[in-house]
């Protein structure tokens, strides 16, 4: 009855301290670099698989990168989940702050501890066995809600590590996916350079007739050699940029690099349209959001906490036992004990030191709250950089294509004037060569194109959504946020 009294007192307990609300953020209505995209087919398809979903622990979550269409891809960048050693550490400190709610969780249950014993005397010849079983209770009452302030702080700070485990993986799979389309660009820029060698081949051969007809000079002849082997030289060079890519990518999946080798493939020509939704979406869309969010309310619990200790703490303490002579292996119930004891602390004097406690807590509020602010801002500039690398890059992209095919009609013109014997070697060289570096700037704006879609795309929280951060009865549960289970392999 006494038990059960405490029990109602304690749950009507009030919870000192401020109620958590989100702060406040300035949200822009619109990207400034918003606005029409090319390709609304693929984009009204990349929007329906973008659609966020509510939690579901059978569900696929974020496979952004299959926008790409490419098995290749796909394959290695869930082949993270499986092996990535720096996952795995984000995985363990996840585990770890689940732990600590558990723990924070267990302080509003009393502590029984148990303490039986047996003791075997003689005392004037005469032996007997005493048996004693005794315990005891203790419940320190959480009146004024200290101990559910911390717990509501450990909660936040586990669903804040969840957070940075989906960060640490999109971070890891946006890696992926750029030195993957960096190897990509190394296979194309192999095929340019291979196929300017053959073509540089060509020259030669006609400045070796030209030369044997008596209509060129020598220098023509080495100036073409030259040509050749530089080229050659640069095409071998490309190996170099390939194998460290693919060792890179090897890394990240956590595999050896002699482990991987990935068949040659082309850059695509134009990288897939990316939705963006509108700026508010981003607010429940990026990890590092949601980790700054929850560690505003992290930091806003422990003020209740530092408010709490100015209040007494009430604890609740019981024993008993039975004790006595065990005669054929029964214990006989000689003494009976019991005791129920109710008791308050309270701090009467301490220098200070809870009046300190409680600013420092309310400072690491303010400093967390302005450092949401700045994540919240740094994610709306970041998305705007990639918007406008998108829009920007489109129009280099197809300034640089007509280049390109410029270049070429002076090649094909000044290599007919030549063998006409109405222009000099020097002008087909130059227009050769400005070929080669139109092709390579082309082709190095497609990779810029391919590696700014990822950089949005990872900008805009790779397809994650708040929803995914584990409840307070998910924490309870042995469910992790992503799978490790080994499913693909890297030999499959």
């Amino acid at each position: 009855m006494i038990a059960a009294s405490f029990l109602v007192l304690a749950l009507a307990g009030c919870v000192v301290g401020p109620d958590y609300s989100r702060p406040s953020v300035e949200t822009p209505l619109a990207f400034k670099e918003g606005g029409a995209r090319e390709d609304s087919v693929a984009q009204v398809v990349a929007r329906k698989n973008w659609r966020p979903a509510a939690p579901n622990d059978g569900a696929e979550r974020g496979d952004w990168w299959r926008v790409f269409k490419d098995p290749a891809l796909d394959r290695l960048i869930r082949l993270v989940d499986v092996d990535n050693q720096n996952l795995r550490q984000s995985v363990a400190a996840y585990r770890q702050a689940r732990a600590l709610v558990e723990q924070a969780r267990a302080a509003l249950f009393p502590t029984v501890t148990g303490a039986p014993s047996i003791t075997r005397l003689r005392t004037l010849g005469v032996e007997r066995t005493n048996v004693s079983l005794q315990g005891q209770a203790s419940w320190e009452l959480d009146l004024f809600g200290g101990i559910r302030r911390n717990l509501e702080s450990e909660t936040a700070l586990a669903q804040a590590d969840a957070a940075q485990l989906a960060l640490t993986r999109l971070a890891i799979q946006a890696e992926v996916a750029t030195n993957y389309v960096s190897l990509r660009y190394a296979d194309s820029l192999q095929k340019v350079l291979d196929a300017n060698v053959e073509n540089f081949k060509r020259t030669l051969q006609i400045t070796e007739n030209q030369y044997a007809a008596g209509v060129a000079a020598r220098s023509d002849v080495i100036t073409a050699q030259t040509q050749v082997q530089t080229t050659q030289a640069s095409a071998v060079a490309v190996a170099l940029q390939r194998a460290t890519f693919e060792h890179a990518i090897a890394t990240l999946i956590g595999r050896p690099p002699s482990e991987l080798s990935l068949p040659v493939a082309l850059l695509p020509a134009r990288p897939p349209a990316v939705p963006v939704g509108i700026p508010s979406d981003l607010l429940e869309r990026r990890p590092d959001v949601a980790q700054a969010e929850r560690a505003v309310q992290a930091q806003s619990e422990q003020i209740g906490v530092a408010v709490a200790a100015f209040y007494p703490t009430v604890t609740l303490t019981a024993s008993g036992g039975i004790s006595g002579a065990a005669r054929n292996g029964l214990l006989s119930a000689a003494n009976q004990v019991w005791s129920v004891t109710a008791g308050a602390t309270g701090v009467l004097f301490d220098g200070g030191a809870r009046s300190a406690a409680l600013q420092a807590t309310r400072a690491g509020y303010d400093a967390a709250v302005a450092n949401y602010r700045q994540v919240v801002l740094t994610a709306f500039a970041e998305v705007e950089n990639g918007l406008a690398g998108v829009r920007i890059l489109a129009r280099q992209q197809a300034a640089q294509d007509e280049a390109v095919a410029s270049a070429r009609r002076a090649v094909e013109i000044t290599l007919n004037e030549y063998r006409a014997g109405t222009q000099n070697f020097t002008t087909v060289v130059t227009a050769q060569n400005l070929v080669l570096t139109n092709e390579v700037i082309a082709l190095q704006v497609r990779l810029n194109r391919f590696t700014t879609a990822i950089a949005l795309i990872r900008a805009l929280g790779g397809g994650w959504d708040a929803r995914a951060l584990p409840s307070d009865a998910e924490l309870k549960g042995a469910r992790l946020p992503i799978d490790l289970s080994p499913a693909v392999r890297v030999d499959e």
